[in-house]
């Protein structure tokens, strides 16, 4: 089998293609995501599925130390989970604003410090954070989770520049609009009537296995090689 991969979110959308592309691919897998139920049924092989919230750091190192004690070291982690919210700011909770910023920024810093110190003593990783076309402009109606992404961007770059002496590699993914149930859970109905139309008229939005066949291939180049970031999204969308 090859080397060690923990995906976050990974029980649905774009989590549950990566978990599956990768697990396709041959690799380990820890598998990590508040709900498992979905992930565990498909019983992908050499898989471990454990119930985690990124923003709990203790139970996040537990995972990773149970994997790293079965297989051997993390040699890729995708920061993949995910919370957002969209409405107006001031329509929001500061409860909304508090878990886009704990999941999209917290968590993702929580994964990496699991993995950090191993990859770097070994000189050898790679760490994948999904973001979003959000973190490069702002969307109506997702000021403070565009907010989390441009954030997200930012630490993605200044960790980079830390790890590159140790042959560490770090990119980021920032794919526009994804047909999954993200916005379906979060969105006001101020907006989801709007956004349902608008995905209609560009002829449907990006799908979750054009996100992760992008991971794989960012992981698959020669560890000498960083691929920076990719920014996707359907052709005909324009914001």
């Amino acid at each position: 089998m090859k080397k060690l991969v923990v995906i976050t979110g990974a029980n649905s959308g774009v989590g549950l293609e990566l978990s599956k592309t990768f697990a396709s691919d041959e690799h380990l897998l820890l598998l990590l995501s508040r709900d498992i139920e979905t992930i565990e049924s498909l019983n992908l092989p050499n898989s471990l599925c454990r119930k985690v919230d990124v923003t709990d750091y203790d139970s996040f190192q537990a995972a990773v130390d149970e994997a790293v004690s079965k297989w051997g070291p993390v040699d890729c982690l995708i920061n993949n989970a995910g919370v957002l919210f969209m409405n107006d700011f001031v329509d929001q909770t500061p409860d909304q604003w508090r878990q886009m910023l704990d999941v999209n920024v917290l968590g993702v810093m929580n994964g990496i410090k699991t993995v950090i110190d191993s990859m770097k003593e070994r000189k050898s990783g790679t760490i994948i954070n999904i973001g979003s076309l959000s973190g490069h402009k702002m969307i109506e109606g997702q000021t403070v989770y565009c907010g989390s992404k441009h954030a997200l961007k930012g630490i993605t770059e200044g960790l980079r520049a830390e790890l590159a002496d140790h042959n560490v590699r770090v990119s980021l993914i920032s794919p526009g609009a994804i047909e999954t149930n993200i916005t379906q859970r979060s969105q006001s109905s101020k907006y989801a009537k709007g956004q349902n139309a608008w995905a209609k008229s560009i002829g449907g939005l990006l799908d979750p296995t054009e996100v992760s066949k992008a991971a794989l291939y960012i992981y698959e180049q020669p560890q000498r090689v960083c691929i920076r970031e990719i920014t996707l999204a359907a052709t005909r969308q324009v914001i």
